[in-house]
């Protein structure tokens, strides 16, 4: 009698557990589009958060965290890319326009960014705004280098960091209102 009691709160318990995950996934969803739906790129949100397995999907403060290292990927990657285009660059009016923009990209990757992450950590959301409202100035004095040089290498890459940085600066905004 006593083994059958045990099965059947073991089935009951598998039964309850796989029930909830449809639920929990739903829930997780509509909490992503919600937020996503606040920002100025939904696509670019959403496809960000519903591809990350570490993105918490009920926590906002976490979606924030998730979007500042998503920027710092995007940024580092830049930087680097910036990088390389300097070793192989001949032209020396690129060369400077390409040395000013890592000198601009240097302080969001190794300090503005990760204050932004921080700041959020520990709940100082108008901080964290305003770190990331420094890091797209840095983008946008980068973009203006390349006006009297021609078409910017970085274009694409500073595009993708500003709409990141607007999206993430959407959902502090979120969190700023509590």
């Amino acid at each position: 009698m006593r083994k059958t009691i045990t099965i059947v709160s073991s089935f009951a318990i598998h039964i309850i557990l796989l029930a909830s995950i449809p639920f929990t996934s739903s829930q997780s969803n509509d909490l992503i589009d919600q937020i996503c739906k606040k920002t100025p790129f939904y696509d670019l949100c959403s496809s960000i958060l519903n591809s990350n397995p570490l993105a918490p999907k009920t926590d906002l403060k976490g979606v924030a965290l998730v979007m500042v290292n998503n920027i710092l990927t995007n940024a580092s990657d830049t930087l680097n890319y910036i990088e390389s285009l300097i070793k192989k660059t001949t032209d020396r009016e690129m060369e400077k326009a390409l040395a000013f923009c890592a000198e601009s990209y240097i302080p969001v990757v190794k300090y503005t960014l990760p204050q932004a992450a921080d700041a959020i950590n520990q709940n100082r959301f108008g901080f964290a705004s305003y770190c990331i409202s420094d890091a797209v100035k840095e983008v946008n004095s980068c973009n203006k280098k390349f006006s009297g040089v021609g078409m910017s290498p970085l274009g694409d890459r500073n595009g993708i960091v500003q709409k990141l940085v607007d999206v993430a600066s959407a959902i502090i905004k979120q969190l700023l209102k509590g």
